[in-house]
């Protein structure tokens, strides 16, 4: 009786032991989290915009990459009058699933480290079916997938990737998957190196939603 109470307390005990090392292999945490300065243009703006870079550990990306890509961007929002002089780049540690973009498990990773927004995901690839090379989730496209409102998620096939990240943060924005056929408009579908004008219909939009939605902040 006792050694066959003993054989359980060992099963039991290998048992719990397996528990806390799946538990540990599933852990997300913040590995890193800084404010980083952008390049202050003397363009007169009204609005400010202030991002959070989520760069997922091990997905291939570096700050420095991250960091020209939204400098750039920030060259071309200013255009709509809205400024970027700071931004929060956080550094997440999480297990391989949650490195490339997939709805059920980007939702879990959302949940797990809340960020303010709008965050721009760094991630490796995607999972998504159709798949993008970097997605735009606002209000309109997020009602099952709450968790997801006013973030991007860029993936390293992305091409030309300050304009891409500025094109679809414009979407998260304006709230809008709309896309334009006007030469050199940044929402053209593709994008490309000479496609960075916003009209001023579009830039209206972009101040109206952002501001409303709580995305964008009054400059004082």
């Amino acid at each position: 009786m006792l050694r066959a109470l003993v054989s359980q307390m060992r099963v039991f005990s290998l048992l719990l032991l397996a528990a806390f090392a799946a538990q540990a292999q599933e852990t997300i945490s913040v590995l890193e989290r800084r404010e980083v300065p952008l390049e202050r243009r003397a363009t007169p703006a009204a609005h400010e915009l202030r991002l959070t870079l989520a760069l997922l550990d091990g997905s291939g990306w570096t700050p420095e990459t991250i960091l020209a890509a939204v400098q750039e961007s920030a060259g071309i929002l200013v255009q709509c009058g809205v400024r970027m002089e700071n931004a929060e780049l956080v550094r997440i540690g999480a297990p391989d699933r949650f490195r490339d973009f997939h709805t059920p498990t980007s939702r879990e990773l959302a949940r797990a480290v809340p960020l303010a927004k709008p965050a721009l995901y760094f991630v490796a690839g995607t999972r998504q079916r159709p798949a993008f090379d970097a997605e735009a989730i606002g209000r309109g496209n997020s009602r099952t997938r709450p968790e997801l409102a006013d973030t991007v998620w860029v993936t390293r096939a992305t091409r030309d990737l300050g304009i891409a990240l500025t094109h679809e943060l414009a979407h998260v924005l304006m709230d809008s998957g709309a896309h334009s056929d006007e030469p050199g408009n940044l929402m053209r579908e593709d994008t490309a190196p000479e496609n960075t004008r916003l009209s001023d219909r579009q830039c209206a939009r972009l101040r109206e939603t952002g501001s409303i939605n709580g995305l964008l902040a009054p400059l004082r």
